[in-house]
């Protein structure tokens, strides 16, 4: 029988957060991997992840598709990781996470790979927000090229380096008040990064259901009030949560979307929370999930403290209370 060392994966968007994980989780199962990222010179700390020889950076761009095309030669199986959470220059929603989505399957298909495709939770080509229409055109795109593709939607991320826990950490680090756009009530299921990583290995594996598309939310569903306290309770820190309508904060969004760091926040990212972000009824009674894959998801309060604690005054010697 044939080892996943005879198996050769490119990994597009593998120098990213998710990438990483996802670059170690495949390392360990000895799979042959191949880095697919527009400035491979930057990815070299990617290599210590696996063996001598097993992973391997290579330049692609999904805007340009002789790059995907070169960058999928001789591989076994395509995953697509490249997202973006707000355009800025030529990236741009509908050519990386649409269009750039569809080339990638295409590349694969050309070449006869199986493919695992990353998305969203809030993927919804009806969606007011053109983040969740690109991510439902990039689904669309790779299911018409790859029928057998698995689309992988996880709900918001977390875990260290994420954009979502400390880009809050941080926000109450130079701010006495969190702002809860829409009241704090929309629903999230976060999810933690190795779950990801695991599930797209387990796809790889074949584990997974062709041509299925996976919902994956961690073990609980909460409202962004319930993710600022979690924030707060784990650096110690003591701010108000300010409610803020909608409205108002997408006409501050207007001039949010120029900032730096975590005060960043655009109008499209506003439009996201007016939708609950959690695994549908639909995919837990048909086995779409996390647990379905045999996975048991770690919760926000079980992670985050490993890494958050250096948002604390007095950072990993701070002591409960003090």
């Amino acid at each position: 029988m044939a080892s996943n060392q005879d198996t050769l994966v490119t990994v597009f968007g593998g120098s990213g957060f998710l990438g990483r994980n996802v670059v170690r989780a495949l390392a360990k199962r000895d799979y042959r991997i191949r880095v697919a990222v527009r400035r491979p010179e930057l990815a070299g700390y990617l290599q210590p992840t696996g063996r001598v020889g097993q992973i391997h950076a290579v330049q692609a761009n999904l805007r340009y598709p002789a790059s995907v095309e070169a960058a999928m030669r001789d591989s076994h199986v395509a995953i697509n990781l490249v997202g973006i959470l707000a355009e800025s220059g030529a990236q741009r929603f509908e050519a990386v996470q649409a269009a750039g989505a569809g080339t990638v399957a295409r590349a694969a298909a050309a070449v006869g790979a199986r493919m695992v495709h990353v998305s969203a939770i809030g993927a919804d080509d009806k969606s007011p927000s053109r983040y969740a229409r690109s991510k439902a055109a990039g689904e669309t795109a790779v299911l018409a090229a790859v029928p057998s593709a698995n689309i992988l939607r996880p709900s918001v991320v977390f875990g260290p380096e994420d954009q979502f826990s400390n880009r809050f950490a941080a926000l109450a680090r130079m701010s006495p008040m969190l702002p809860l756009i829409g009241g704090g009530l929309t629903k999230m299921q976060p999810v933690y990064v190795g779950d990801i990583a695991t599930a797209v290995a387990d796809a790889v594996d074949g584990k997974t259901k062709e041509g299925a598309t996976y919902e994956l939310g961690g073990p609980e569903v909460l409202s962004m009030r319930e993710i600022m306290e979690i924030i707060l309770a784990t650096t110690e820190r003591r701010r108000m949560l300010v409610s803020l309508p909608f409205g108002l904060a997408k006409l501050q969004a207007l001039l949010l979307q120029f900032a730096p760091g975590p005060l960043k926040l655009t109008p499209d990212q506003v439009e996201l929370l007016r939708s609950d972000n959690v695994v549908s009824d639909a995919a837990k009674a048909e086995g779409r999930t996390l647990e379905a894959l045999g996975i048991v998801p770690d919760s926000m309060e079980a992670i985050v403290p490993q890494y958050l604690w250096r948002f604390r005054k007095l950072g990993q010697f701070q002591h409960k209370g003090a």
